[in-house]
């Protein structure tokens, strides 16, 4: 790491003052509860994306109590098109955790926070730091590329020695007062001007200490992750569709892609789709729909075939024209949205 040693709290302070995001929702009536809902919800989704959602969540959800006793099904609607439905699963499980082990109020100990479901070292400490003025760290993706930027820290995302100096300068330079500033602005900062892709080293109240734009390494630091083969994968969504234009669908297991939401049934081929429903091979093959996911690329292939009369397996009967609240993949919906209601 370089030498150079600078104290970045104050000239951070000083722009997030006039530059820094200020008025999003999780900053108004600031409690423990909605700064943890927010950074669950900002875990790889971007601000503009997340904020129409935790409105919603939290008209819905106005407290731990109320995500706790809530039907499953529910809180998978609300977060449906949000993507990374484990988040969802783990948000509820911790406030039932709270309402068991805390009496329904939000810890304010670190350990205690951190080992709630889906909460780790860097969440923790920003919900602390955010809500509470307490003075704690945080190493998210966009302090990370700060960070390495700012310090000139060689190595990747992921690797031990990278993520030990990260957290090492993390915990040096978060000061001891106005943590909670602090804490959003170096988020702000990552986020609008220190970007991935062409960040606004002009703009930077950062930029006269900063390794990466004296030495032009801004694109380098930090090392990108080792990238992996990306996998394809091509489904049979079978659409069986009763006269009154209801769909079938089944509730996916707990765990895995799309975890607990509702989806048409998969098959390997068309002629699969014929061992649950007789016929459905020679049904309407819809055009297809592709849908990226973090590590591979899947083509959905909708087949759309009559459901007889008396036709009703285990699951759930849903009506675009009246949609029950479950949760539904993104793709699922808007499959759902755009067929022709007889």
């Amino acid at each position: 790491m370089s030498g150079i040693d600078p104290v970045i709290a104050p000239p951070l302070l000083a722009w997030h003052a006039l530059h820094g995001r200020h008025d999003l929702p999780w900053q108004r009536e600031r409690s423990a509860y909605r700064v943890w809902v927010s950074e669950v919800m900002l875990q790889q989704t971007q601000v503009a994306t997340v904020i129409g959602y935790f409105e919603r969540f939290m008209a819905r959800f106005p407290d731990v109590q109320s995500l706790a006793v809530a039907p499953a099904d529910e809180v998978l609607h609300l977060w449906s098109g949000l993507g990374y439905y484990a988040r969802a699963r783990n948000l509820q499980r911790a406030a039932q955790t709270i309402c068991a082990a805390h009496d329904g109020q939000f810890p304010t100990l670190f350990d205690d926070v951190a080992a709630l479901p889906g909460i780790g070292r860097s969440t923790a400490g920003a919900i602390l730091a955010i809500s509470t003025q307490q003075r704690h760290a945080i190493v998210d993706g966009n302090v990370r590329r700060v960070l390495a930027r700012l310090f000139g820290i060689e190595g990747r995302p992921g690797e031990r020695a990278f993520e030990n100096e990260l957290w090492r300068v993390a915990e040096r330079e978060t000061p001891a007062e106005d943590v909670a500033t602090y804490t959003q602005a170096i988020m702000d900062l990552g986020a609008t001007l220190c970007t991935r892709r062409n960040p606004e080293c002009v703009r930077c109240p950062l930029s006269a200490v900063c390794v990466a734009n004296a030495s032009g390494r801004q694109h380098s630091l930090p090392a990108p992750r080792k990238a992996k083969a990306r996998g394809q994968r091509e489904v049979v969504m079978l659409l069986a569709q009763r006269e009154d234009g209801s769909v079938w669908l089944q509730q996916r297991p707990p765990s895995g892609i799309w975890g607990g939401l509702w989806s048409p049934p998969e098959f390997a081929t068309h002629g699969e789709a014929e061992g649950l429903l007789p016929g459905a091979a020679d049904g309407q093959q819809l055009p297809p729909i592709d849908h990226v996911f973090t590590h591979f690329d899947l083509r959905i292939l909708p087949l759309l075939a009559a459901a007889p009369e008396g036709w009703n397996p285990a699951g759930l009967w849903y009506n675009p024209r009246r949609p029950a609240r479950v949760g539904l993949p993104a793709p699922v919906a808007t499959l759902l949205e755009a067929l022709e209601i007889p």
